[in-house]
């Protein structure tokens, strides 16, 4: 049978760091490989870019930007997925701490993705992004959220571990924010030339890690009914068939999406060639703060004006 490059990779790992890049529900779209890889015999750890309270949580602050949150942690409950996460997981008979990264800098991310592996040790890191933003390397009109995701790849890419990957969940999501598909497109054409194209793969409503991946998002979107993921939320719209302007939150109303099979692909990267094409990485690799990181993106984008790549329609 053929085997997707993705997949040989992960043959010779045995202790997998899955961790959201982009934050918010990025750890949700890795959960169908969560399922899979323990499924696999794998031991695997899950982590997030954590747009939640953490501060004033009773977590566990293992770092100045990293708290691990289990079922019994108290918290905020009105926006905390990872808490909601633990919590569907306990009651799943399976008590499973999410660690999560606080929204800082590059740099402070970096010391906590290494204090994790080494702590876990970790031989292989999943960054996952919900939406395909994560490769746009910077001179793009749009680049949709980057800046989580970007903090991520340069903190993975200086990891000393064996294997680090990207896998991108939900293309063409992120046009909501501004992100051209034929552009992410005319990424994974580049990162192919270079070896770090991994494959790309569906996920269907028949598959078992799919069908828990669906469980556990729909109950953590009715604790937190007022902060359902748009992503999440497109992702299983297309997985369930629909197509177009349908709305399965009302986050989205008043927009217009484009809900499409293409949605449910895992697009797999190695991490190195996507923090290769990236033209601003080491702008923001010594970022301390949030806005640090922020401000940096942005004046780098600004310096772009003149040679920004416009919009390109797909061909019809």
């Amino acid at each position: 049978m053929l085997t997707l490059p993705f997949f040989s990779e992960l043959e010779k790992t045995n202790n997998i760091l899955l961790a959201g890049a982009g934050g918010g529900f990025d750890i949700f779209c890795g959960l169908p490989l969560y399922f899979a890889l323990k499924n696999a015999g794998k031991q695997v750890h899950l982590a997030n870019m954590s747009f939640s309270d953490l501060e004033n949580s009773t977590g566990h602050k293992l770092h100045k930007a990293l708290v691990e949150i289990t079922s019994e942690t108290q918290g905020s409950l009105e926006y905390f997925p990872e808490l909601h996460l633990a919590r569907w997981f306990a009651g799943m008979g399976e008590p499973v701490p999410i660690y999560c990264f606080a929204r800082t800098g590059a740099k402070p991310l970096a010391e906590a993705y290494k204090f994790l592996v080494d702590m876990l040790q970790v031989d292989t890191v999943i960054l996952v992004d919900g939406g395909s933003d994560s490769l746009m390397r910077g001179d793009e009109s749009g680049l949709g959220t980057p800046q989580e995701d970007v903090a991520s790849i340069a903190a993975v890419n200086a990891l000393e571990v064996t294997t680090k990957l990207l896998v991108c969940l939900g293309f063409g999501i992120d046009s909501f924010h501004g992100v051209c598909h034929a552009q992410f497109l005319e990424a994974v054409a580049d990162i192919t030339k270079t070896g770090g194209f991994l494959g790309a793969w569906t996920l269907t409503k028949e598959i078992p890690e799919v069908q828990l991946y669906r469980e556990a998002t729909e109950a953590v979107f009715e604790a937190m009914p007022e902060s359902p993921s748009v992503i999440s939320a497109s992702i299983l719209s297309a997985i369930d068939g629909q197509f177009g302007d349908y709305h399965a939150t009302y986050r989205t109303m008043g927009s217009k999406l484009f809900i499409n099979s293409l949605m449910t692909l895992y697009w797999c990267f190695t991490v190195e060639q996507v923090a290769r094409r990236n033209l601003y990485l080491d702008k923001i690799r010594d970022t301390e703060t949030y806005r640090d990181l922020a401000t940096a993106i942005k004046q780098f984008h600004a310096s772009q004006k003149d040679n920004l790549r416009p919009w390109v329609n797909l061909p019809t």
